[in-house]
């Protein structure tokens, strides 16, 4: 594995040499950083100091601590682990140290400094990359694509299609990809690459960007040891080069693994316990009367020694755990950092806070679209299972109400067909659940990595599903529109496709709201489908409008786009056609053609209160409904940040 690395080593700095001698290190890649308006010098440090995060308790509403005074320090080149037992404090100091969000309730205090200096917001977005526990990546795209879309929408660069390709192509030789470079990530259906090259996917794609912080969460979670170690030996190998700071949080790492790392930061009960490279914690707690057993992981004695929680004695562990605090506090080398830090706080680099260049929103828009082209195609999730669902359900719906005959004793046949139709296919939008959230989970990452926002993912999403849905549309309507015997005129057929595209196009609107607000598969599986049966009970087909109480009628009726189209519908079939009254002569309507044995179609619409001449007004307000469906998705992703 060391001569692989190595090679790996090797071919990575032949590439960048390659690239106008401009490697990818930041020594040398001077033009790179300036057109990226990235800082003009080398990021020689990041500092935090008195990290305290306090909470209000779930149960008790009192303050609850999650951190304390945590301190720390890494230089360029340099990789740093947070290390302790679950619930310490990792995740919530990372986000801290990354400028995220926490909790909307906690108060945090203390001080994080690049240089000496504290950046905007925007600055260090530019500055850094963040990696999730979870690998949001698009199941459906090749490592070369996920690679090639990631730095389309980069904005800390500005390097031209030629330069970005042999960067994508360094990366993924440096990362040991070159194998599964044209494979697929994977996809419930189909297999793709394993979970170590996931990992390193995850981590390529936000290099890719040329960060000079990159933080990772959990960046070994669900690998087995030898993947843990091939992916940390890769992410060192990168730092080592060209001088990147890496700050991961990590849990129970095997003893190669946990060697990789320059320094250690140990939390337990949010307060630090160790903070210094990984060779002195041996003799560190040596000194304590902590020493570690000959032949045993490290990582694995300190964290039991730092989690209490299985601890037969919890007060005596307890203790233990205070004695090993106090001691690192008044230890020299807790001094020694303190003193280090505060020298590098003093000690302030001139910082770069240029804004960068105007971001191109068509060509970012273009991006997303052609993402997500592939993404549809290629992932019979997002849209071929359900052309084919679809197409059964026409099938079905033509052959049961097999051409219909044009007399009254089918008029309820005709409305039953109408409303199945109709709310049916807006129900089945539920499929397309599993689709959005994963496109939602990679877009929460690219939004937090400062890459694009919810505006432009929310067009993108809209325009992708536009043409899918029309080819839904025609191939349900050419089969069960004709087997039915609906009106058989052209303009009936095309205005039935229309009400039935704006029903789809709806209802998918509505999964994108109740998704983006709720962005877990089981909770919104169910309001949708709750959302769906509400709109069926009140359209206008269950209980008539005319009958419809006062409360339903106007709270919900009248934002149910399942109504429009199911009224639409209803007007397009009855209003120009005649249907016999059977034998007897016994018309269950009375209207001028009675004398013929005949009634005319407006009786049945005259009996739901419905209108003609007024198609104009339900698509207009069938299309304020679904701008308004996607303002409040589009809400609901701006202001879940």
């Amino acid at each position: 594995m060391t001569e692989s690395l190595s090679q790996s080593g090797t071919d990575f700095d032949a590439v960048y040499q390659s690239v106008k001698q401009e490697p990818f290190t930041v020594d040398i890649e001077q033009k790179a950083l300036d057109n990226a308006h990235l800082m003009n010098d080398t990021v020689r440090n990041f500092v935090w100091q008195g990290i305290t995060v306090v909470v209000k308790d779930h149960k008790t509403k009192a303050p609850k601590t999650i951190l304390e005074n945590i301190e720390g320090s890494v230089e360029a080149g340099e990789i740093c682990a947070l290390m302790g037992p679950s619930g310490c404090g990792k995740t919530t100091l990372l986000n801290v140290l990354a400028r995220r969000d926490v909790s909307s309730a906690a108060k945090i205090d203390g001080t994080t400094v690049v240089n000496g200096k504290t950046p905007s917001l925007g600055a260090f977005r530019r500055l850094t990359s963040y990696v999730e526990q979870e690998d949001a990546l698009i199941g459906s795209l090749t490592v070369r694509e996920t690679m090639h879309f990631a730095a389309r929408l980069a904005h800390k660069n500005s390097l031209t299609k030629t330069e970005r390709m042999r960067r994508i192509d360094g990366l993924i030789e440096s990362f040991g990809l070159r194998g599964q470079a044209n494979s697929i990530i994977g996809t419930p259906i189909r297999k793709g690459i394993s979970g170590g090259q996931k990992r390193r996917v995850s981590v390529a794609s936000q290099l890719i960007t040329a960060p000079k912080i990159l933080f990772l969460d959990e960046p070994t979670s669900g690998l087995d040891s030898a993947a843990s170690f091939e992916v940390i030996s890769f992410v060192r190998q990168v730092a080592k080069r060209n001088n990147l700071i890496v700050i991961a949080s990590i849990h129970q790492p095997s003893t190669s693994t946990f060697q990789l790392f320059d320094k250690l930061l140990l939390l337990s009960g949010g307060k630090s316990h160790y903070f210094g490279t990984v060779e002195d914690v041996e003799p560190q707690f040596e000194s304590m009367g902590y020493p570690v057993p000959l032949h045993t992981n490290p990582a694995e004695f300190l964290l039991e020694l730092m989690n209490i929680d299985f601890a037969s004695h919890q007060a005596a562990a307890s203790n233990r755990l205070q004695e090993i605090e106090r001691a690192w506090v008044n230890s020299p080398k807790a001094i020694e950092l303190s003193a280090s830090i505060n020298a590098a706080m003093n000690k302030k680099d001139p910082l770069s806070d240029t804004k960068p260049s105007k971001r191109n929103l068509p060509i970012i828009l273009m991006t997303l679209v052609h993402r997500s082209f592939i993404k549809s195609y290629r992932d019979v999730v997002a849209y071929g299972i359900r052309v084919a669902m679809y197409t059964g359900l026409a099938i079905m719906m033509g052959t049961v109400w097999l051409r219909l005959k044009t007399d009254q004793n089918a008029i309820e046949s005709f409305t039953n067909a109408i409303f199945f139709g109709g709310a049916f296919m807006s129900f089945m939008a539920v499929a397309y659940i599993p689709s959005y959230l994963e496109d939602h989970a990679t877009y929460v990452k690219d939004r937090a990595n400062g890459l694009y926002g919810p505006a432009v993912f929310m067009l993108a999403n809209f325009i992708i599903g536009l043409p899918y849905l029309f080819l839904i549309d025609v191939i349900f309507s050419v089969i069960a529109y004709w087997l039915g015997n609906f009106q058989p005129t052209a303009p009936a057929f095309l205005t039935w496709i229309m009400w039935l595209f704006l029903d789809l196009v709806a209802a998918e609107s509505l999964v994108v709201l109740v998704s983006s607000i709720f962005p877990n598969f089981v909770i919104s599986l169910a309001l949708t489908a709750f959302a769906n049966g509400l709109w069926m009970s009140v359209n206008g087909f269950m209980v008539s409008p005319k009958l419809l109480n006062v409360f339903w009628r106007y709270v919900f009726h009248y934002i149910d786009y399942q109504a429009y189209v199911f009224q639409g519908m209803m007007v397009n079939e009855f209003a120009d056609r005649v249907y016999s009254c059977g034998a007897g002569c016994s018309c269950m309507f009375q209207t001028h053609k009675v004398d013929s044995c005949h009634f005319s179609g407006l009786a049945v619409l005259d009996q739901y209160g419905y209108k003609t001449g007024e198609t104009g007004k339900w698509v207009g307000i069938l299309l304020a409904i679904v701008f308004g469906l996607r303002l409040f998705g589009w809400t609901a992703l701006w202001v879940r940040k």
